[in-house]
């Protein structure tokens, strides 16, 4: 494929053969660490050589935008029951076998980013439709990261928060400067062996776990972490265990963890859906490890949904799906039984948007 009409100039990226015609680079943004010769794109698809220099080929290009519950990222801290302005581009840094959302993040073809709109235009559209936030998600935002920043500040100029869903493999560096921009994220923690990652993802564990670190302790932005279990790969009492310990012990009790069920897709569609006694068994494993907010998604599990205080173990947020039936915490974030600080980040909360997500075109900016 030749090169795109619009391109932008990337960033993170250095000449490694400056002595020839097009200089040969390499893309300094994640660990893969992809050497392009000219009209060479990286691992992702969407950054590439052009003239030696890195472009990045989806900046102000998306494969759709629609208004999602904040509980849809998933985030249950932040914000509760605020809605978000969702967007994603094409492509990814990984290669799951099992992703979910294989049809935009494996794409190969540009067609498929059939909205377009400036980053000024994305925070007037969240203005517009009153989300609270925009996430940047469906795709991992890492490998549109100037696109995604260059939004972040425009959102932040109106008033409204930023969100990442991401795997977190991203250099430190990057990293830095990336999540800088964010107010929070959810961090796919995909397993926790390196065989794992490895095997089922074309990665590695170590970048992940620095991510996870980083954000949490050098930043401001509010984490919250997704596993996705998938019987016989990463479901085991052993995994389970090692992961809630590392979560407890180097991010401490009161970053949110949530397990969600894996269904039959991509290239592991001979595996079957994870059943909901694993998504239990994991919160137990999780709850016993001395984790205070542990979820289960993608099954009906009202208990799994709810949010509880570690004091007093009252309901405050009780959710079905991404329904929320009640809300009992206050606006600066206590329990309104004992008066506990619930971590995260809350406000005034009138009432719940809802489960429904609502498309949304923006159109050329």
């Amino acid at each position: 494929m030749g090169a795109p009409d619009t391109l932008h100039p990337g960033r993170w990226w250095h000449v490694i053969e400056a002595e020839t015609t097009t200089p040969r680079i390499q893309c300094d943004l994640c660990p893969r660490d992809c050497k392009l010769h000219e009209g060479q794109r990286g691992a992702c698809f969407v950054r590439m050589n052009v003239g030696g220099s890195m472009q990045l080929t989806t900046w102000g290009r998306s494969s759709g935008f629609c208004i999602d519950p904040i509980e849809k990222k998933p985030l249950n801290h932040f914000h509760p029951g605020s809605s978000v302005l969702s967007f994603g581009t094409a492509g990814c840094n990984l290669a799951c076998k099992f992703c979910q959302n294989w049809d935009i993040s494996k794409s190969r073809d540009m067609d498929r980013l059939m909205d377009s709109a400036t980053p000024q235009a994305i925070a007037e559209a969240a203005v517009r439709h009153g989300a609270k936030s925009v996430a940047y998600t469906y795709n991992d935002p890492v490998i549109f990261a100037e696109y995604a920043i260059d939004t972040a500040a425009a959102c932040r100029a109106r008033g409204i928060l930023n969100v990442a869903v991401t795997a977190g493999y991203i250099h430190a560096g990057p990293a830095r400067e990336f999540f800088s921009a964010m107010d929070a994220a959810n961090v796919d923690l995909k397993g926790f062996t390196d065989d794992f990652y490895f095997r089922q993802c074309g990665a590695h564990l170590q970048p992940v776990l620095d991510t996870l670190a980083w954000i949490h302790h050098e930043s401001d932005c509010w984490l919250e972490i997704t596993t996705l279990l998938i019987p016989g790969l990463n479901d085991s009492d052993e995994e389970l265990k090692a992961l809630t310990a590392w979560v407890a012990r180097e991010l401490g009790s009161d970053v949110p963890l949530h397990f969600t069920a894996f269904h039959p897709d991509w290239k592991l569609d001979n595996i079957p859906a994870t059943p909901a006694a694993t998504l239990k068994r994991a919160r137990r494993i999780a709850l016993d490890q001395g984790l205070h907010y542990v979820y289960t998604g993608n099954v009906h599990d009202t208990e799994g949904g709810t949010t509880f205080c570690p004091a007093c173990h009252k309901a405050l947020v009780v959710r079905d799906w991404y329904e929320i039936g009640s809300y009992t915490i206050s606006n600066d974030g206590h329990c309104s039984s004992c008066g506990f600080a619930i971590a995260g980040r809350f406000g005034h909360f009138d009432k719940a948007f809802g489960a429904h997500r609502i498309p949304v075109r923006l159109g050329a900016a």
